[in-house]
């Protein structure tokens, strides 16, 4: 007699979260360029006497600190990704870092507006020229991380990683390309490290702007109303990166038109009806579902593995069949 050992059904829990991604590699390009940028200005600082540059340089000390939580999240998540101890793996890391980076974003906000009132209503003298100089070299310095780390981090390359379903499977996960896919940023931690590089950007566009019309125009309360302008919008940005890592961390059901696809596509076959659905997020762009089935005609568990398109990115897929009566089955779920 054939016996089949057990092995054969195990799976980890992975996901492809043990791999290097391109987010990981572009975060420590713009900590390298930062920290450089940080080194030459406070040098420069020092050796002109220029307060200026020296804040500036102390800022970007700042900045690669705040990078450097997602470079360790990227390294934590990928080192720790076969961790037991991890139920699903090690993919909520991602999440949870976005989440420190956007409350350092709202702090930061805060501090910022805070000191813009103060000098609203204390005004200070402005060294137009060296601020104007120092502004301009963040802005670059920025414009060119920005570049590196390339948006909300839609890499593609990061999608389709190999997955495990429960059944011990393996199923190459296809690129997204729906449209709700591309509502929230694949990679909470790359996107996180890029508001937290375009607020420095914004900062120094509004300081130009202010700074030039205070230089020419006499405008000095546009200096410190700027700083508002700008605290406002990083504000904003953070918020929305707190909700979508939260939605994550707190499993929190998937998008609808995920859910949605899930129930369309195992009730298109026979009289298969969904009693009970939960869908919800274990990493960047990968899914853990649970599903209740009810049918007169229950079918394999491989066939209801098939019916799911593999776009979705469902990882790991847990299903319960219930059985009822040809007769009562119809009654009961024919719309």
């Amino acid at each position: 007699m054939h016996t089949e050992s057990i092995e054969q059904w195990a799976h980890d829990h992975t996901f492809g979260q043990d791999a290097k991604k391109s987010g990981e590699r572009r975060t420590l390009m713009v900590i390298f360029i930062t920290l450089a940028t940080m080194a030459v200005e406070i040098t420069a600082g020092i050796w002109f006497d220029s307060m200026a540059l020296l804040a500036d340089g102390l800022h970007m000390g700042s900045h690669a600190s705040a990078l450097s939580i997602s470079a360790f999240a990227y390294y934590y998540t990928r080192r720790h990704a076969s961790d037991a101890r991890f139920n699903f793996g090690t993919g909520k890391v991602n999440s949870l870092a976005a989440f420190a980076s956007a409350v350092m974003l709202v702090i930061f906000a805060m501090v910022m507006a805070g000191e813009s009132v103060r000098r609203l209503i204390s005004p200070v003298s402005i060294g137009f020229d060296q601020a104007i100089l120092v502004a301009v070299i963040g802005l670059m310095v920025n414009g060119v991380c920005l570049v590196i780390l390339g948006g909300r981090g839609h890499s593609h390359d990061e999608a389709g990683k190999d997955a495990d379903h429960e059944n011990g499977r393996e199923n190459r996960q296809e690129a997204c390309s729906h449209d709700h896919h591309h509502q929230r940023p694949r990679d909470h931690n790359l996107w996180s490290a890029y508001l937290h590089v375009l607020a420095d950007a914004l900062t120094s566009v509004l300081a130009i702007l202010a700074l030039l019309g205070g230089k020419y125009l006499g405008l000095n309360w546009l200096d410190p109303f700027m700083g508002i302008v700008g605290a406002v919008l990083v504000a904003r940005w953070s918020w929305g990166l707190l909700l979508s890592s939260a939605h994550v961390l707190l499993d929190m059901e998937a998008p609808a038109p995920i859910s949605g696809e899930v129930k369309n596509a195992l009730e298109a076959v026979g009289d298969n009806r969904v009693s009970d659905l939960h869908v919800w997020a274990v990493g960047p762009e990968i899914f853990a579902a649970e599903i209740v089935l009810v049918s007169s005609e229950p079918q394999s568990i491989d066939d209801y593995y098939a019916l799911l398109p593999k776009s979705l990115g469902i990882v790991h897929l847990t299903v319960e069949i219930r059985r009822c009566g040809a007769s009562g089955c119809k009654a009961r779920w024919t719309p």
